[in-house]
């Protein structure tokens, strides 16, 4: 996983841990009861229509050969986003929270744009051999989606700040994939999907407060995450 540039997966893990522990409530009650759906939800889902992508590349694409990092970033980075989508499935089953269900089916369209660009390249794209949900080709997101399943099973809260730090991972990651490439194209997509992990941290951030809760950052900076969540919401969708 990238992030381990920054944090070994086993601090990362005991971090969350940390965490967590910190902020879980006591009350069952609370625990096990179902939110309703805060009002303005929707616009907190970024999804990507994949149409619009597929008309801007072949409008403007140049190309090129990707590099080595650029080819392994992208399929790392679809699979991280599969990632997300599998953990939120999971806590929607488990807590019947309609945030979770909304954000996992806007996953589902992050994976799909990363998977146009693998398509658009040519590349052999490994991940779709492997199709049973929570199951990894990357060791790296196969630990982080166990510890993190396991965790955010524990209460509504704990799924919360664990799909938090999904989209904090999220943004660090593709900060680094960025940072590896000057191909406008993936440059683009990656900075639609950092815009929609920004707008799915908001989301999840709310939730956690709405429930009397509050969330620490575990991968950005303070003074990152502070950006992050004051800035407005910006929409989804490729433009």
């Amino acid at each position: 996983m990238k992030i381990v540039t920054l944090c070994s997966a086993a601090a990362l893990i005991c971090i969350l841990v940390m965490v967590m522990s910190a902020g879980c409530t006591t009350d069952q009650e609370q625990e096990t009861a179902s939110p309703t759906v805060s009002p303005g939800e929707e616009s907190y889902t970024t999804a990507f229509d994949t149409s619009v992508l597929e008309t801007k590349l072949t409008a403007s694409s140049s190309g090129e050969a990707l590099s080595t990092e650029e080819v392994s970033d992208l399929l790392y980075m679809q699979e991280e986003e599969r990632l997300a989508r599998d953990v939120y499935a999971v806590f929607y089953e488990k807590w019947d929270m309609q945030v979770f269900k909304n954000i996992g089916d806007a996953e589902q369209t992050h994976m799909d744009s990363v998977k146009v660009l693998i398509k658009w390249y040519g590349l052999d794209d490994n991940s779709s051999e492997i199709i049973t949900p929570g199951i990894f080709s990357h060791s790296e997101l196969q630990e982080l989606y166990d510890d993190l399943v396991e965790t955010g099973l524990q209460s509504p809260e704990d799924a919360l700040r664990a799909a938090a730090l999904v989209e904090e991972t999220d943004i660090v990651d593709l900060q680094y994939a960025m940072s590896r490439t000057e191909n406008g194209d993936i440059r683009y997509v990656y900075e639609n999907l950092m815009r929609g992990s920004e707008n799915h941290l908001r989301a999840f951030v709310r939730n956690l407060e709405g429930r009397g809760e509050s969330y620490l950052p575990v991968v950005l900076t303070q003074a990152e995450y502070d950006e992050t969540i004051s800035a407005s919401v910006r929409p989804g969708g490729f433009s």
